[in-house]
């Protein structure tokens, strides 16, 4: 099993601090990260802790899955594992016909 948990349904309150209190009462927490959003830094509701131990994060899940955290009810559950390059399922490929756009009824700031 993994030592690194997914986390859903955070509060937007919640914060790397308050998650990683939430979960070292299962063991030790070696990373606690709640993901925000780019331009505005507001909390995307979810987050990982990661575990020094895999049964201590068994534990967590056990414990923590449907409990509540900041006034949410959160998820917790194994991280998946991250898949490398691209996550489209082969989209945007050579598709045929004409991609430039020229011919095609469509001006460009030259007029043509």
């Amino acid at each position: 099993m993994s030592n690194k948990l997914f986390v859903g349904g955070l509060s937007w309150g919640t914060d790397d601090n308050s998650l990683r209190t939430a979960f070292a009462t299962y063991g030790e927490v070696t990373d606690a990260k709640v993901i925000l959003e780019r331009d505005s830094g507001r909390s995307r509701g979810f987050g990982f802790v990661t575990f020094a131990e895999a049964n201590d994060a068994q534990a967590a899940i056990a414990g923590l899955d449907g409990a509540e955290l900041d006034g949410r009810a959160i998820r917790v559950n194994v991280a998946e594992q991250k898949s490398g390059g691209r996550r489209d399922n082969n989209r945007g490929g050579d598709r045929g016909g004409d991609r430039g756009g020229y011919g095609r009824g469509r001006r460009d700031d030259r007029g043509w």
